[in-house]
Order: structure tokens, then C-alpha cells, then sequence
């Protein structure tokens, strides 16, 4: 009888949760991509003869596998694919450098890479040469490198598709850290924190009935985790191939879009854009925002412009997506110090501010974030030194330092990789971000640490302008010394065009840093 018990009280996982969405409105029009348009039914179709074309060339439970591609349909049959034939997979960026891509492939052991011919067909070449542990490329479409998957899986009559047998804490797949800090670590997710993460999306946010949501981020990355909640709430997704303001505000229109994410520089870019002034934007309900901090005073004009409609989610890698939330209502614009805040916990997982020997900090001061849930990492992949670091006493150290005030609303002040430590004080970069943007000539700034003889650190502030203002640094530096005092106050500010972006679009301080340390012996974190 044991034997026949083993399933009994066996969860449901993202194959499941995926199979379950797909079959709830199957001749309902799910996928809108450019000229395509795709049923429920056509999805699962196209996903069960892409697990089959896997099982052809051996790829099954456990394989290591990896996709190079822009956004079009044939990425999710292969997504789907993945997930149903319970392969670990892992993503590689569509910006990123041959250098990037080798490192991840070769890190993480993968033998399979599929890739998007019209655009990666010499990078397919040079990472098939360069990378010893990657035996097959398989392209989505015609190729004179590897086979072509999509006629592969063409040749195959659709089957029902069923989850594979799999346990909470297999490796679902590597999600590599962005590398402002150092090399990428490969996060492990489990497929224990992928249910998770999406019981968190669907109870904790705020979804509507048959959204229409925009994807304008990678699917291969955040942008697919929005597909199965839309699906499993009776609605469709339409995806971009990329974010362009023109293209998104006129898929908005065309689409009745109701709700989309988007990370900070893409808000501040639809402010900026002059199409967005007369654009309607009316069906909109919900505008999802996270993965990296927000200026409050541009919030507050977006919610100004936009309406109150915007929804925050704080998470990473190590913990996907959703720590805390900051709900619509919650954004309040008469308070630019609680448009700062990141939200306050889900109910769904355990919160401290801890010192550097794991002790809680006293109410009101910074601590570093840290977190007990089954959303959590399994690890850092081949890493167990900072996999140990990152779970010292028993916590995931996020990172992250955070104040909470009386009410739970965390106020994330830096990165603790990020703190600047000038004269023996410790001067956290993103509060004198938060007074330098609220400025209505500032569009975006990045505060430093730079090396200094007499500090050991100075504070240095880079600047981008509005387009046409002028601004005089001492008039920012007094804000900064009216606002925070003398030891947060810029040595030096510094006017620039823009500030550096990783892949994923979050601010590069690593890369903001490089040109003022180079040639230190302290080099740059």
C-alpha cells in the first residue's frame, strides 16, 4: 500500500499549472504577436510536438538546455517544452556579449542551445565552437547551423500533454545574477519555488478578470511570468518584440491592453516620450513595476499622468519576484518618502533586519533583508562557499538594507555591496538618489562612492538632465545637505547623457564605478 501512496500529497508545479491553463479556455485566442494570433489549443498543440522533437534528439528529464532569442511564438512552444519534458534550463539574454553567453553555457553544462536564426545564427556557430560541454544547437527555423527545430517538431501529431514525475526540489532551471558585483552565480530554482512564486502572483496581486497583458520585457526571462497567471484568470497576452514607446503605446490601443509590467527606465521613458501625450491609454488598470529601484518624484509624476494604477513588486533571483508588494492604494503621492517604500511582506514568507551577526537591528535602523520561505533558492550552482554565505544562520541574506517604519512598509536604502563608507560614516547611495531626483530638471541619477585620500571614499553623484534643462550641482548639493547633512552631501557631480544599463536594464553601478577607480589598488566591487 506504500507504494500507492507516494503521489498522494503530491503539489502541483509549473508543468501542471501550465497544462491546467492552456485546457482551461482552449479555442480562446491566448497569444498576440505581431501578425500571429494563437488559441489555447494551438499553444498545447505546438508545445506537445516540441517535447517530442526533444525526446527525438534525447532530451528529456534533467537535460541542460538554453534559448538565444527574440520574442516570437516558437520561444514559448519551446518554454512549454522545457517545462513538460523537465529539462534545466537556462536563459541567455538576448543583449548579451559572446563573453556572457559562453560563461553561462559553459558554467551551468549545457549540452543543448536553441536559437533564433534570424538573429543569432553566428553566435549559435561561435558558441558551438568555443563552448566544450554544448554537443546540439537547434534553431526556431530554417539554419545552416545545427538542425531546425521547428521542422522537427512539425513532423510530430500532438499529444495530451502530462507533467513529468518530478520532485519539489529538482532544478527546474540556473537564472544567472546580473554580474555588477563580480562573476554571475547561477541561481537554482526549484520547481517548489516556481509554485510558489506563481500561489504568491495569484493571491497577492492585483488581477483582474480576463487581463490583456503587454509583454515588452524577454519572455525568456521575467516576461513569461505573467504568462500562465493571465491564461489561468481567462485571459491573453500580446508580446512585443522588444520595448519601443511607439510600439507599446499603440498595442495598448489596438489591444485594450489592461495591464503590463515594466522596470523603471522603461516608465521613465514613456514620460519622456512626446507620442505618450496623446496616446489613449484609458483601458490600462495595471501597471506592475520592480527589479530595480524607482525615483519617488518620478513616480509621482507617472502616477500623476497615468493615474493611480500602478502596482510594485520586490524580489530576486534568490527569492523570484514577489518579497514584498506595494498596492495601488498604498501609493500615495502627497508622500514622496512612502513612494520610496518597496511595499511591505506578503503574508506568504518570513521577513528580518538582520546586523552582520545575524541579530535583529533595533526598530527603525537598517538592516540587511533577509528570508525564510519555500520561495527560496535551492543554491548558487557548483558555488557552496556562497551558497553557505548567502544562507548564513539559517536565512537568505537578500542583499538588500532596509529600514521598516511603524506600519511594515520597508524602505529599501542600498545594495550593502553598494554602501559608501566616507570618513568612517556609512552613507547609503539611494537615499541621495531620492532627493536628487525629486529636482524637476533631473531625469535620472547614480551616486557612487570614488576613491578619495583624505575620506577613503568620497560621494560622487552622475547626473542625466531633462532634455533642455540646466542645472547648477551646487544647487543639488544644497538639497542633499538640506535633506540629509553634510556627510551625504556630493564631493563632485558629474553631467552625463545616460547612465550604463545592465542586460536587463537595471542601473550598472559596477560599471558607473570602473572609470573612477581604475588604476586604485582597491579596485572596483
Amino acid at each position: 500500500m506504500g507504494d500507492d501512496l507516494n503521489d498522494l500529497y503530491r503539489g502541483t508545479y509549473a508543468p501542471d499549472l501550465l497544462i491546467t491553463a492552456l485546457n482551461r479556455n482552449l479555442d480562446k485566442p491566448c497569444v498576440y504577436l505581431g501578425d500571429t494570433v494563437l488559441t489555447a489549443r494551438q499553444v498545447r498543440d505546438e508545445m506537445s510536438r516540441y517535447v517530442q522533437a526533444y525526446a527525438s534528439k534525447g532530451i528529456g528529464k534533467g537535460s541542460a538546455t538554453s534559448v538565444l532569442s527574440t520574442n516570437r511564438p516558437e520561444v514559448l512552444f519551446n518554454m512549454g517544452a522545457n517545462q513538460i519534458a523537465g529539462t534545466r534550463s537556462v536563459a541567455l539574454h538576448p543583449m548579451g556579449s559572446l563573453e556572457d553567453h559562453a560563461y553561462v553555457l559553459e558554467d551551468a553544462e549545457v549540452e543543448t542551445l536553441v536559437y533564433d536564426p534570424t538573429s543569432y545564427t553566428q553566435r549559435a556557430a561561435d558558441l558551438l565552437e568555443r563552448v566544450p560541454c554544448l554537443k546540439q544547437v537547434l534553431a526556431l527555423g530554417p539554419t545552416e547551423v545545427g538542425d531546425d527545430l521547428t521542422a522537427l517538431a512539425a513532423t510530430f501529431e500532438p499529444q495530451k500533454l502530462v507533467a513529468p514525475p518530478i520532485d519539489p526540489e529538482d532544478v527546474s532551471g540556473l537564472s544567472f545574477t546580473g554580474g555588477t558585483t563580480g562573476k554571475p552565480k547561477g541561481v537554482m530554482s526549484t520547481y517548489r519555488s516556481g509554485a510558489y512564486m506563481t500561489h504568491i502572483a495569484m493571491t497577492e496581486w492585483d488581477w483582474h478578470e480576463e487581463p490583456r497583458f503587454l509583454i515588452a520585457t524577454p519572455l525568456s526571462h521575467a516576461g513569461a511570468a505573467f504568462f500562465v497567471p493571465a491564461l489561468l484568470k481567462g485571459g491573453s497576452v500580446a508580446v512585443l518584440p522588444g520595448f519601443d514607446v511607439p510600439k507599446v503605446l499603440e498595442t495598448i490601443e489596438q489591444h485594450r491592453i489592461t495591464a503590463t509590467m515594466l522596470v523603471p527606465t522603461m516608465i521613465y521613458a514613456l514620460l519622456d516620450h512626446p507620442a505618450t501625450k496623446d496616446a489613449d491609454l484609458s483601458s490600462l488598470k495595471t501597471i506592475y513595476y520592480g527589479a530595480s529601484a524607482i525615483s519617488p518624484s518620478r513616480l509621482k509624476e507617472a502616477i500623476e499622468r497615468f493615474g493611480p494604477i500602478f502596482f510594485q513588486f520586490y524580489g530576486q533571483a534568490e527569492c523570484p519576484m514577489t518579497i514584498t508588494v506595494l498596492r495601488k492604494e498604498e501609493h500615495d503621492t502627497s508622500n514622496l518618502e512612502r513612494l520610496s517604500s518597496c511595499g511591505r511582506p506578503v503574508p506568504w514568507v518570513n521577513i528580518a533586519l538582520l546586523d552582520d551577526e545575524g541579530n535583529e537591528v533595533s526598530e527603525g535602523e537598517p538592516g540587511e533583508i533577509c528570508v525564510r520561505s519555500p520561495l527560496t533558492m535551492k543554491g548558487y550552482w557548483k558555488k557552496p562557499e556562497q551558497t553557505a554565505e548567502a544562507f548564513q544562520y539559517g536565512w537568505l541574506h537578500t542583499g538588500d538594507v532596509a529600514r521598516q517604519d511603524d506600519d511594515g512598509f520597508l524602505y529599501i536604502v542600498d545594495r550593502k555591496k553598494d554602501m559608501i563608507v566616507s570618513g568612517g560614516f556609512n552613507v547609503y547611495p539611494r537615499e541621495i538618489e531620492d532627493v536628487i531626483s525629486q529636482h524637476p530638471g533631473v531625469a535620472a541619477v547614480g551616486v557612487i562612492g570614488v576613491p578619495d585620500e583624505k575620506w577613503g571614499e568620497a560621494v560622487k553623484a552622475v547626473v542625466v538632465l531633462r532634455e533642455g534643462a540646466e542645472v547648477d550641482p551646487a544647487e543639488l548639493k544644497a538639497m542633499v545637505k538640506d535633506k540629509k547633512g553634510a556627510v551625504h552631501t556630493p564631493k563632485s557631480i558629474d553631467f552625463t547623457d545616460a547612465l550604463p544599463l545592465s542586460p536587463l536594464g537595471k542601473p550598472d553601478k559596477k560599471a558607473l564605478r570602473a572609470k573612477y577607480w581604475e588604476g586604485s589598488t582597491r579596485g572596483v566591487n
